[in-house]
């Protein structure tokens, strides 16, 4: 039965020493084992590949040709999982000056949600900490 079949080997499209350094990040994590990595790169490239093309349906259904953080938005509040875990570390839409200041005050409240303790927002993975940031030094 195995001889019948003809199966392509799966293989992940993101780079796992990249995976790796994102995994022990988490302070609970020591090693990560091989087969792990790999249902991590594989179950990440999946998600990904999903959120896109339920945003491109978004952006078709709105007629435009490009994909916005708008459309992928409208595209997470849409699917409950993904809006349980995913929606309050997308940023904020930008708002037009015509919309009311009540609306601008209620945003506000959800972009200043306190995390949970032990949680981080997913967009601190891509910034430099704080000690690496460049300080200007005025020599006059």
């Amino acid at each position: 039965m195995a001889d019948d079949e003809n199966v392509d080997p799966i293989i992940p499209e993101f780079p796992t020493g990249r995976v790796k350094k994102i995994m022990k990040l988490d302070k609970d994590v020591d090693k990560v084992n091989s087969e792990a990595l790999f249902l991590v790169s594989c179950s990440t490239q999946l998600f990904l590949q999903f959120l896109a093309e339920k945003s491109a349906q978004v952006a078709i259904e709105k007629k435009r040709k490009i994909v916005k953080l708008d459309h992928m938005r409208t595209a997470v509040k849409r699917h409950q999982p993904t809006s349980d875990f995913l929606l309050d570390s997308l940023p904020l839409p930008s708002q037009p000056s015509d919309r009311q200041a009540k609306d601008r005050s209620q945003s506000r409240a959800v972009a200043e949600k306190p995390v949970q303790i032990g949680t981080r927002r997913i967009d601190h993975f891509f910034r430099k900490p704080e000690s690496e940031v460049a300080i200007e030094i005025n020599d006059s």
